[in-house]
């Protein structure tokens, strides 16, 4: 039968049930998933958010396809005080390092959260190193492709280093709340129809 879950991935847990070294993993997660039950993509060990587990194989290829090119959104905290310069130069594409090779991230979309988004952020446990003299930013950004930690090396190419990471959007997925460890379970017909697949 196939199954369908989305969970927030706390920060400093891997995307993986299998177990390395002392870290956490997805069998750490308060929940008895079936044993072909795996991660649809991934998010790094110091990022947070929305993280698709499933035993539809399908749904892999539908949704990391490059030609799909699904919207994700990810709120990311940033050192400094961006300015409209920086959203510019995001959001027309940024050079930055895959396998070895320039690239040129896709258009996006980007803009400063509101006060009321910002409530909606959970803390962290272990929190962000405060610094009284850096101010610090959230943003949201709003991807169209996936390479490997690419809004981390998207925000140093434009000199505002990510502090913080959270996916909190996967097309019309998403979380009401932001809640770390959170595990929702969706019928096939209502996870695809949010998915647009």
């Amino acid at each position: 039968m196939l199954k369908y879950y989305a969970v927030y991935k706390p920060f400093q847990m891997l995307c993986q049930f299998s177990t390395e070294g002392e870290k956490k993993t997805l069998a750490d997660l308060d929940f008895q998933f079936q044993k072909d039950i795996y991660p649809v993509g991934r998010l790094d060990f110091d990022s947070e958010g929305l993280l698709i587990l499933t035993n539809d194989k399908k749904l892999n290829h539908a949704l990391l396809n490059p030609l799909q090119k699904h919207e994700r959104e990810y709120w990311v905290q940033v050192e400094g005080l961006p300015d409209k310069a920086f959203i510019h130069k995001i959001e027309n594409g940024v050079g930055i390092n895959v396998d070895g090779k320039m690239y040129k991230t896709l258009h996006c979309k980007c803009k400063l959260l509101d006060e009321n988004e910002v409530q909606k952020i959970p803390p962290r446990n272990p929190p962000i190193r405060f610094r009284k003299n850096v101010a610090d930013t959230w943003i949201s950004l709003i991807l169209y492709e996936g390479k490997n930690r690419q809004v981390r090396k998207m925000t140093a190419a434009c000199d505002f280093p990510t502090l913080r990471l959270i996916r909190v959007r996967i097309e019309k997925l998403e979380f009401p709340e932001l809640i770390p460890n959170e595990i929702v379970e969706f019928e096939q017909k209502d996870f695809l129809q949010l998915l647009h697949l």
